[in-house]
């Protein structure tokens, strides 16, 4: 509430994450519903009250948009990696209960989590460790202190967002390390000793569709340890035998549907003395290259056979020689009657042009898709249109002034050899005078499949009616 002062509501829910942690999970699950009760906010401002809850039965309610800044999650600070790039860290009266050896740890934590120039808040009650230089004090009073940035921790540390036992750099290496691991082209995981996922780069969540909220979680809880193969089991034995195992040309469905081949490979990963601090799983995508070695081994096998049926065909090659001269002059007398027949059709084709231009009615050709396969001189002159801008356009999709969606029944019935009746639409020609159109139908001769036939005439005549 402190900060939405400050900032304004909107500022608040664009430039601020507050992570809330706690080894409590029922602490934690109760703290996500930001029920209260009216004693738990009587120190709370009406005006407070009123601009950031809302009334929940017998009390109130954070308001959502509001809550939605704020992160819950289960946080062991001794043994979990601590949450990075912080600008302010509340730890009020939590120090206290661990033992200074502890304490020491959890300070390096701290430490590694804050940005440089970040703040930690500790209990009145509480003070750092004295051989601490980690910290300066901001105001001693109130147990404020700032993250000193030329300090370097005594000891090495874990973090969720990167691979495990880093040693802190303020040089800018981690952050470097953590986008070389993020943006790389392979997938890749890790899990620590727990096996709960800490860190998953880009690659993977886009391949598995995991989401940055994954991180933390049990790797049993995600199906990602079940397919594409038990993964469980190969992390089991990279543990156990402290060596890579992998498996190869896996078959996997990705969840859109796109078959892919991976090569898996399992790599414990050591800390300092030798200490196994994680697991790193990589997934290959060896699709292309399991495709190429099929397509290569395709190829050997048909030129094995292509090579034991070369002299079988070399013999049948010179008989086909003494065929072929056959064929030759087979071929020349084919193609005198190809030119006649050529000469046929561009007769027919001209007498058919004829015949349409000297019709006094409107006349339209479609073939069986309703495409136009002729059109008239007539057509033209009523809708302005010339038949070599209308040759293979849809009858349908046509804008001539004529109720064109009215032909479709019709046109149906006589492509599939019945007959239809004529019909009457109103319309207009291409200086927009309005029209009346009688329309009949007759089915082009030679029939395609059971009663279809090949195509449809449009005959039209029309007049005007204004």
């Amino acid at each position: 509430m402190l900060l939405a002062d400050a900032l304004g509501v909107e500022a608040f829910k664009r430039r601020v994450k507050i992570y809330a942690t706690d080894v409590d999970d029922d602490a934690l699950a109760q703290a996500r519903e930001a029920k209260y009760s009216p004693d738990k906010l009587k120190e709370v401002s009406a005006e407070r009250l009123e601009r950031y809850f809302l009334p929940n039965g017998n009390g109130f309610v954070f308001r959502t948009e509001l809550r939605r800044c704020v992160i819950f999650g289960r946080n062991d600070l001794h043994q979990d990696p601590p949450i990075s790039r912080v600008d302010l860290l509340f730890a009020r009266n939590t120090l206290m209960y661990f033992s200074p050896e502890v304490q020491e740890r959890i300070v390096v934590n701290f430490h590694f989590a804050l940005n440089r120039g970040g703040v930690l808040v500790v209990g009145k009650a509480e003070s750092l460790p004295s051989r601490s230089t980690l910290f300066d004090p901001v105001d001693l009073k109130r147990r404020v202190f700032v993250r000193n940035a030329t300090a370097e921790p005594g000891f090495r540390i874990r973090r969720a967002t990167t691979l495990p036992d880093l040693v802190p750099d303020d040089s800018g290496l981690l952050e470097l390390n953590e986008a070389a691991f993020e943006h790389a082209p392979v997938e890749q995981f890790v899990v620590d000793e727990g096996n709960r996922v800490i860190a998953v780069n880009q690659s993977a969540r886009a391949l598995f569709g995991l989401k940055l909220k994954d991180v933390g979680r049990p790797l049993q809880d995600l199906e990602v340890s079940y397919r594409p193969l038990d993964l469980r089991s190969l992390i089991d034995e990279a543990r156990k035998e402290r060596r890579q195992t992998s498996a190869k040309q896996i078959s996997w469905h990705t969840p859109k549907g796109a078959e892919r081949s991976l090569d898996v490979q399992v790599s414990p990963l050591l800390g300092s003395g030798d200490r196994l601090v994680g697991v790193g799983v990589s997934f290959v995508d060896v699709t292309l290259h399991r495709a190429l070695e099929e397509q290569l081994e395709r190829a050997r096998r048909e030129l094995q056979r292509a090579y034991e049926e070369l002299q079988s065909t070399v013999e049948e090659l010179e008989t086909t020689n003494e065929e072929l001269q056959s064929t030759n002059e087979e071929l020349e007398t084919i193609n005198d009657e190809l030119r006649d027949r050529t000469d046929e059709t561009v007769r027919a084709n001209t007498f058919l042009t004829s015949v349409l231009a000297s019709m006094q009615q409107v006349v339209v050709v479609v073939d069986r898709e309703l495409k136009v396969l002729a059109w008239n001189k007539q057509a033209t002159e009523l809708w302005g249109l010339r038949d070599d801008e209308v040759e293979g356009a849809h009858l349908l999709n046509l804008d001539i002034g004529l109720p064109v969606g009215e032909l479709r029944d019709p046109v149906r019935k006589v492509l599939s050899g019945t007959e239809a009746d004529a019909v009457v639409l109103d319309g207009h020609d291409r200086l927009g005078h309005r029209l009346q159109y009688t329309v009949e139908f007759a089915p082009l001769e030679g029939r395609v499949v059971d009663d279809d036939v090949p195509g449809a005439m449009l005959l039209l005549s029309s007049q005007r009616t204004g």
